[in-house]
């Protein structure tokens, strides 16, 4: 939505927003990389509309959750000399600094949550830390501990967590400039 923002989750048909979706807060930066890695010249438009979101968010825009500070890590390391990948980036260190849980060495699902710990979660702030090339020791560090952390629930078996995982410890293509 033009001037508004981007909604999260659409119906299947694109009718309308999922039901009990709406904007989502990292969407328009998200769709900006993703423009201007697929053409910048053919969606200048589109680029554009989730540029102007992007700049009229992002001072405000303030992430408490492992994931999307991870996701915002990696987001930022495409075009990492823009005034938003600057903010961004540095909000998402401090506030991962503030989420270490040391020992053993993992970072907490947020800031309230410090008990929370999730391995699929985990390995996405890997690959945003490893995507920026910061905290190599904690990338390390939360690798060998999930490698025999369980939490006794369904994420032990999801594939979520085992492709995390792989991507945690092979970020190669996911990183911009490494080779494929």
């Amino acid at each position: 939505m033009p001037g508004v923002g981007v909604i999260w989750k659409m119906k299947e048909d694109l009718s309308g927003p999922y039901p009990g979706y709406g904007l989502g807060a990292m969407d328009a930066f998200d769709g900006y990389v993703a423009y201007r890695l697929l053409d910048r010249a053919a969606l200048a438009p589109e680029i554009k509309q989730m540029r102007d979101l992007i700049d009229r968010d992002a001072a405000k825009l303030d992430i408490d959750q492992d994931l999307g500070l991870g996701m915002m890590l990696w987001l930022a390391h495409f075009f990492p000399d823009e005034a938003w990948a600057k903010l961004q980036r540095d909000r998402a260190l401090a506030a991962l600094d503030a989420m270490w849980v040391d020992p053993p060495g993992y970072f907490c699902r947020a800031r309230r949550a410090r008990h929370i710990k999730l391995a699929f979660t985990n390995y996405g702030v890997s690959l945003g830390l490893q995507a920026v090339g910061q905290r190599p020791e904690r990338v390390e560090r939360l690798n060998a501990f999930f490698e025999t952390y369980r939490s006794g629930d369904e994420y032990d078996s999801e594939a979520v967590t085992h492709v995390m995982a792989c991507t945690s410890h092979l970020p190669g293509a996911f990183i911009s400039g490494t080779e494929r």
